[in-house]
Parts: structure tokens; sequence; C-alpha cells
């Protein structure tokens, strides 16, 4: 056994304690509400349906997915340009950022990001979302085999981010992003805000963020529609945006000079469906190598049993990281599992620069 020499030691002792003991009372409150309450009423139900522009909902790149995207307290490379914008001045490192996602029914998701520190306390970022599929043929109530025409559908955002580091402890930041979705003829068009924080709380290595995504005003599609009977509409029902509000908490339960583990929680408040919790953890062998797991569940629902209320279920990941002579290059997978809808397949690319 080994015992601290030092006051200094002895209170780093003491603070990493105090950390895995608040971690462990949140997981276990958590895991209480998930198995018998909820934290507020489950209107998911009645709010599914309601808000436009899905895409933004499907978590960019395989670390934090592999994490079951319980991630915003976490996110300190390229990825929190999507997770949290506050997370971009967590590192000094500039990158470049590019993840690719097979999702299900054949949907192609496509991330690009860019990071830069202007100072050691300042930091931007841009990054390109793109969400597309293979032509669908379009089929009416007289033809439903198919009318021999086809339409296309996607989806195209492009945000601008600033991070700063108020202090040592407490980051901030923000992400303006234009969001452009295509249906046939149809276009609708958005301009919405990310908010993020990141704070640590000084015991051990544990911290916390706050992230509000894609808040903003109702849109619309644009357009001229012609129905069946030849009459021509273009007024059509706006929805509101997938705004949803975030509260991460993340540690290291345990760590030496060669290894770690990283462990998180997450709430998510979403306007358009259910609450609820992510929890994940990552394994790192010198920042080399990582093992990722996460598990997704609604609240109200039992922890460790099939979540009967949605698709989403755990998710598993790994990636390395290797230093170059000209850059440091890190790559990861993730599996995320569907309870009906299947599996669907992660890559990510970060190049520091």
């Amino acid at each position: 056994m080994v015992v601290p020499t030092t006051y200094q030691e002895r209170r780093c002792k003491n603070r990493q304690r105090n950390a895995a003991v608040v971690l462990l009372v949140l997981s276990l409150m958590i895991g209480e509400h998930s198995v018998h309450a909820q934290l507020v009423p489950n209107l998911g139900g009645q709010r599914a349906g309601i808000s436009a522009f899905q895409f933004l909902k499907i978590g960019v790149g395989a670390r934090g997915v592999g994490m079951g995207e319980s991630f915003v307290a976490i996110a300190n490379d390229a990825s929190a340009l999507y997770w949290n914008p506050a997370g971009l001045a967590q590192s000094s490192e500039n990158q470049v950022f590019a993840a690719h996602t097979a999702y299900v029914a054949e949907i192609q998701h496509d991330y690009l990001g860019v990071t830069y520190h202007v100072t050691d306390a300042d930091a931007v970022g841009l990054s390109l979302t793109s969400l597309h599929m293979a032509d669908m043929e379009i089929t009416t109530e007289t033809q439903p085999l198919g009318t021999g025409r086809y339409f296309s559908f996607g989806d195209v955002g492009v945000g601008v981010s600033y991070a700063r580091k108020m202090t040592d402890q407490f980051s901030f930041g923000a992400t303006v992003r234009y969001v452009e979705e295509t249906l046939d003829i149809l276009k609708m068009r958005s301009v919405m805000v990310d908010l993020g924080t990141y704070y640590w709380t000084g015991l051990g290595t544990a911290r916390f963020a706050v992230v509000i995504s894609n808040f903003g005003a109702d849109v619309a599609p644009v357009g001229t529609a012609t129905q069946v009977d030849g009459k021509q509409v273009t007024t059509f029902q706006p929805f509101s945006l997938p705004t949803l509000f975030k509260l991460g908490f993340a540690m290291e339960p345990w760590m030496t000079d060669d290894q770690r583990i990283t462990a998180s929680v997450q709430l998510n408040h979403p306007n358009d469906n259910a609450e609820n919790v992510r929890l994940g953890m990552e394994y790192a062998w010198q920042s080399m190598f990582f093992l990722r797991g996460g598990l997704k569940r609604t609240i109200g629902q039992k922890l460790l049993a099939a979540d009967e209320t949605s698709e989403e279920n755990f998710a598993l990941g790994a990636g390395f990281r290797l230093a170059t002579g000209v850059t440091t290059v890190q790559a990861d997978y993730a599996y995320a599992n569907f309870d009906r809808l299947g599996s669907v397949h992660r890559i990510s690319l970060t190049l520091t620069y």
C-alpha cells in the first residue's frame, strides 16, 4: 500500500475519492429513476414528430457515439463542434475532423470540421454536415407501384463556432449554423444557435457541461406542391427545430501514468421526444489505444433491460492515436445497436496540425 507523503498528494487523493462518490451517487439516482420513476412527465409520445431537421440529432464522430453519446462533458477535440462548442477551448491543438455514418435505411451521413486556436484562450471552428440517400421513385394514389419519375431528399448544414476559456475552470462556446433541407421541389431553411459551457469542479478530474443545441425559430417548407386534383399548395405547416438541452458529468475514477478510465453520465431533454439518459465509458492505454462502451435509456425504462420506448440501445467503439513526423492521426470506429432497425456503423478520422 502506498501512502501519500505530502499534503498536496493527500488532497489530490481526497478530491478523486469525492469525485468518484459524486459519480456513483448520480448513477444510482439515475438508475433508480429509470426503474421506478421519471425526472419529469414522459411526454415523448405526445411530442414526437413536431420538429424538423431530424438529421441534426444523428451523433457525429465514432468517439462520442462509442460512449453512448454521453459526451458533452468530455468533448475536447474537433468533434466538440457538434457536441459542445465550449469543448474547443479544452485543447490547444488545431485539428481537421472527418466522420462518416452508414445510417439505417441506406442513409449516408457525413461531417467535416476544422478548428483553429487564435490564442491560448480562444478557438474558432468551421463545420459542414451532409445527409443524403439514393433518389426514390415517386408513387401516387393512382400509381402506387411508381410513376417512373424520381425525387431526391437531402440535408446540409454549415456552422461557425467560437469558444473561449474564461478561466482555468470555466469555458464558454457558441455555434451559429445555417441548415437547408430539400425534399424534391420543397425546401426548408433555418439559422440556429448552439450554446455550451464546460466547468472543472476542482474535485479530482470531475467536470460538468451544459449545452443547448439547435435553438431558433420555427420553420416551414417553401415551394409549390401540386395535389392529385391539380390544386397547387404554397402554404405549409410550420415546425419547431429539434432543440435539445443536455447536462453532462464526467471524471476519471481510475488513472495511472499509462492508463485511465473515463466515465460519463448525461441527461437529455429534447423538445420532441421523451427525456433520456446516456452512460459512457472509455479506457485508454498510453493515450494510444482506446476501448469504449455506452448505454442509452429513456427515463422511466429499466436501466439493465431493453428500452421499450426507443430504438436506441447500446454502443461499442475502439480507436487508436498515432504520432507521425508530420501530424498526429486518430482513427475511431463505433457500432451502435438499434432494437429493430439493425445496427449503425461509424468511422472518424482526426488530424492534428
